[in-house]
């Protein structure tokens, strides 16, 4: 598989004002009780430099640990400058009860507390001067966001672009008053195929005029931690392949998913200082598997999106690249394709991931770009201009894969691949470790 987007020589600059054409990463808030505001700022400061443009605070209610660290956003967040904002999600079912609307005035008990409190931060994301507020779920509670109804009274007006998974485009459209657009939480693909644009296309297209955001996320093994059995969605190129698609889509926002999810494995932020932000079900598949280099093309990828295809300068070679250190012929653990608790028949892991390398290269000029897995061959591919995007089988072999790009002489080292995991039970880790250079 390979993605080749023509780059021309253009000045790319990001809009003056933060509104429509922006790029948000979704925080999962529980999974930031060890922050304090030296670390928010760590966060927002490597959030910039992959051109991203807020945060998304993802938040269940209920959740003690919600005002300390929505605090600590803010005071960071306000602290780095007008360039970097922040938004709620209210998690309709992450603390196991829906979000009241009210009454005002309750922080961390109501959506109306919250909103209050700091809509006129100057952190906040605004959208034609109104505070920007998603969801995930919470479609039974849509009459709150009504015109005229127990949040807009009491907050005054907002931008709300809700998720409302699992409900249908008529059940959207018959709320088109209450909304200002909409985020479908699908995107990764079902079994053994890729992701396509079908899904933010039929959304897109059937919003009546209402803004679309589109999700992107890179990966996704849910590895067991709570109630829920452990599963995999096939992530294999689908980090290439959804900004790929965002040119194709062009949406009016883009929501990664996430920073910090490390239950799911789909996180692009650091790995925590502390593993108390980790759940416990997810530790021993997130240990030492960084995915931080997931973040390396994003100023080439959001610039792309923002300024349209071949506006972006390139300055230099890149390399990237993600796989899993183990084959899916080990023991997986429990872990299956597909999950029957989102409805979707379940089959075997090795029929959703393939057994590959998967890697990119941004290239100043045409370059052979390779890959060899320890003493196997070396696998050569012809590179273009612009950004370029492979994937090559592991084909049974181990060791230390070695990038390189030909030209410039860039080169990289992976971690290893071995024939069994080394993980307790031999289980096959279907977290991607990610690298680049």
């Amino acid at each position: 598989m390979q993605y080749i987007f023509s780059i021309a020589l253009a000045l790319a600059t990001l809009p003056a004002a933060i509104n429509a054409k922006s790029v948000f990463a979704h925080i999962v808030m529980g999974n930031t009780a060890a922050h304090d505001v030296t670390l928010w700022t760590k966060d927002i400061t490597l959030a910039k430099e992959a051109g991203i443009d807020a945060f998304v605070l993802n938040m269940g209610f209920g959740d003690s640990n919600i005002p300390p660290q929505v605090a600590n956003a803010f005071s960071a967040a306000e602290a780095a400058g007008s360039d970097f904002k922040l938004f709620f999600a209210f998690d309709y079912l992450g603390g196991g009860k829906p979000w009241p609307a009210g009454p005002s005035g309750e922080f961390s008990q109501s959506v109306m507390g919250i909103l209050e409190k700091y809509k006129e931060s100057p952190a906040y994301f605004k959208v034609e001067n109104k505070p920007f507020v998603s969801t995930f779920q919470g479609i039974d509670n849509m009459g709150d966001w009504a015109p005229g109804g127990t949040i807009r009274s009491a907050v005054g007006d907002v931008f709300f672009v809700p998720n409302w998974d699992g409900t249908g485009l008529e059940k959207v459209q018959a709320a088109k008053d209450s909304i200002e657009g909409f985020f479908p939480w699908g995107m990764w693909p079902t079994g053994a195929s890729n992701m396509t644009t079908d899904n933010d296309l039929h959304w897109k297209n059937g919003l009546e005029g209402k803004s679309f955001m589109m999700g992107v996320s890179p990966w996704f093994f849910h590895s067991g931690a709570g109630d829920l059995k452990p599963w995999v969605w096939r992530g294999d190129d689908l980090w290439a392949d959804r900004w790929a698609q965002t040119l194709e889509v062009n949406p009016d926002f883009v929501q990664i998913v996430t920073w910090n999810d490390y239950g799911e494995a789909h996180y692009i932020g650091p790995l925590p200082s502390s593993e108390s932000e980790i759940p416990d079900g997810s530790k021993q598949y997130v240990k030492d598997y960084p995915h931080d280099e997931w973040r390396n093309f994003l100023p080439y990828y959001i610039s792309e999106y923002k300024n349209g295809k071949g506006t972006t300068q390139i300055e230099k070679d890149k390399l990237q690249f993600w796989y899993r250190t183990s084959p899916n012929t080990g023991n997986s653990c429990g872990v299956t394709g597909n999950t029957a608790s989102q409805g979707q028949a379940v089959v075997a892991d090795g029929k959703v991931m393939e057994d590959g390398i998967f890697f990119s290269a941004l290239l100043k000029e045409d370059s052979e770009v390779s890959v060899q897995i320890g003493d196997g061959q070396e696998v050569v591919k012809e590179g273009k201009k612009g950004i370029n995007h492979w994937s090559v089988p592991l084909g049974g072999h181990t060791g230390t894969p070695i990038f390189s790009v030909k030209k410039s002489g860039l080169t990289a080292k992976g971690a290893e691949i071995t024939a069994t995991s080394n993980l307790e039970g031999g289980c096959v880790n279907f977290n991607a470790f990610v690298g680049g250079a």
